[in-house]
């Protein structure tokens, strides 16, 4: 097993940039960590099946407000594998059902610190956990193991984004997968 190291302000070309305050993330074949802005979350998680589910861009009217931006790039988890390196109880959580497709409700889990979203739990799919790329700390995972493999709510994408693109790419126009 590979392992990569953390990263540092001087590493150019590194794939573990600078990008928020912790510097601790790392990368194996088969593990991987995600860290709030802040650094007081890190959470590992697998970078290969049966625990890293699927890959995916929403363009859902909450995603374009929980993430301030116009779609979210996700991924999703078996719990039974992520595992909460530190910060647990620096989580806190909101959810609602009122807005979400299946109507049934989504748990947002934020670090109370920074306010980063680390990740969503629908009632839809028990026993998962919907991750962001963003917070991955490896940054080669975000075009590699973490590339979008599924874009949804595409009847909500604004004009001046194209999309997800590449082979196998499956597209819906509401929730999908």
């Amino acid at each position: 097993m590979t392992t990569t190291t953390t990263n540092t302000a001087d590493q150019s070309g590194s794939n573990f940039p600078l990008a928020g305050v912790a510097n601790d993330g790392w990368s194996t074949e088969d593990e991987a960590t995600a860290t709030c802005f802040c650094g007081a979350v890190q959470l590992a998680f697998p970078t290969k099946a049966p625990g890293l589910v699927k890959s995916f861009v929403c363009n859902c009217s909450d995603c374009h407000k929980i993430t301030a931006s116009m779609f979210a790039s996700n991924f999703t988890i078996d719990n039974s594998y992520l595992k909460h390196v530190r910060g647990q109880e620096n989580l806190s959580h909101w959810g609602q059902e009122k807005t979400i497709a299946s109507g049934q409700t989504m748990t947002n889990y934020f670090c109370k610190t920074c306010g980063t979203l680390m990740y969503r739990v629908g009632a839809r799919f028990p026993g998962f956990s919907i991750l962001r790329i963003g917070t991955v700390d490896d940054f080669y995972l975000h075009e590699t193991k973490l590339r979008p493999t599924v874009e949804q709510f595409i009847k909500n994408r604004v004009s001046w984004f194209s999309g997800v693109e590449g082979p196998g790419v499956e597209k819906f126009e509401e929730g999908g997968f």
